[in-house]
């Protein structure tokens, strides 16, 4: 049985991180789906004709979807689906200006999946983020640790970006972390953050990193604000792939991500953004990292903001 890959939502977000998977060449099949007629074969033509130039033999399958769940067949088998389904934010908007209208959408892409990839591991990227994770557990009625959502390792790598910038030193010696929300309540991590090795506090002031974490906050708006239309989708698309190749590679690498906390923290019962150990069942455990109290308080205020909003989806 090959390893096969979902991805539902074929705009611009979901053909890059279709785009990624693909060369990995990790998967033998990459299945993108969209409901506008012809769009998803018509990217699946186009990046199997890139095979020979890149030189992966993943195969890459288009298929356009209908509002009773026509053409879902094709993702049956599925180890990964990442539903990237939704509408983007238009500049001004919050994400929780989309909440009404993408939940309806994740919920019928959610039972869908249930229905024809049950053994899949679900990871979320449609906005608000937070909740559509919840929701997609929620309408899948998948083990909550087989549904995770992915916002910590974008987050965390636009943190590690504005520090590599703003030092002018190669990002990969840099090292940050986000947890908490998608949103308002991100929390930014500068205790647990490094620069060759050295704490950021050494070696940044305190008002600076200040003003990164803001900028990190606000990091998908400020993408939003230039384009004016739609939002990011080259760095989220990086973060997606990357989570799905852990699970669909077992590798029990430690990521950021939007898990089930039940306990870590002194957090229960709710969808947050925590360091957690990735593998073939999606979550395999949260890891608990030392924060300190300023951070610990913002973690727990982040995840009573979205227990709140987490509380109203079930009825969506």
């Amino acid at each position: 049985m090959g390893k096969k890959v979902t991805v539902v939502g074929a705009g611009f977000y979901g053909s890059t991180t279709v785009q990624r998977l693909a060369e990995y060449d990790v998967f033998d099949t990459v299945v993108i789906t969209d409901i506008i007629e012809g769009k998803p074969a018509g990217i699946a033509l186009d990046l199997n004709q890139s095979r020979p130039v890149e030189g992966f033999e993943t195969k890459v399958v288009g298929v356009t979807t209908g509002p009773n769940g026509e053409g879902y067949e094709a993702i049956e088998g599925s180890d990964v689906v990442v539903i990237t389904a939704g509408l983007p934010r238009k500049p001004g908007m919050s994400r929780m200006d989309l909440l009404e209208t993408n939940a309806k959408i994740v919920r019928q892409v959610s039972e869908n999946v249930a229905k024809y990839a049950p053994n899949a591991v679900v990871i979320v990227v449609s906005n608000p983020l937070d909740e559509m994770t919840a929701l997609a557990q929620i309408a899948t009625q998948f083990p909550r640790n087989r549904v995770l959502g992915q916002a910590g390792m974008l987050d965390t790598a636009r943190f590690t970006n504005f520090v590599a910038e703003a030092l002018q030193v190669p990002v990969k010696s840099v090292k940050t972390l986000t947890l908490g929300s998608h949103g308002d309540t991100m929390v930014p991590v500068p205790s647990k953050s490094t620069v060759n090795g050295k704490p950021l506090r050494e070696v940044m002031p305190a008002e600076q990193i200040e003003d990164l974490v803001v900028r990190t906050r606000n990091g998908g708006a400020e993408v939003v604000a230039l384009l004016k239309t739609g939002s990011a989708y080259y760095a989220p698309s990086a973060a997606a792939a990357r989570m799905a190749k852990a699970v669909v590679e077992d590798s029990g690498e430690v990521m950021p991500v939007c898990a089930w906390v039940d306990g870590e923290y002194g957090i229960s019962g709710v969808y947050l953004g925590v360091e957690a150990e990735i593998g073939r069942q999606g979550v395999r455990r949260v890891v608990e990292t030392d924060l300190d109290a300023d951070e610990l308080a913002a973690l727990k205020e982040a995840a009573e903001a979205v227990r709140a909003k987490q509380a109203d989806i079930s009825s969506m």
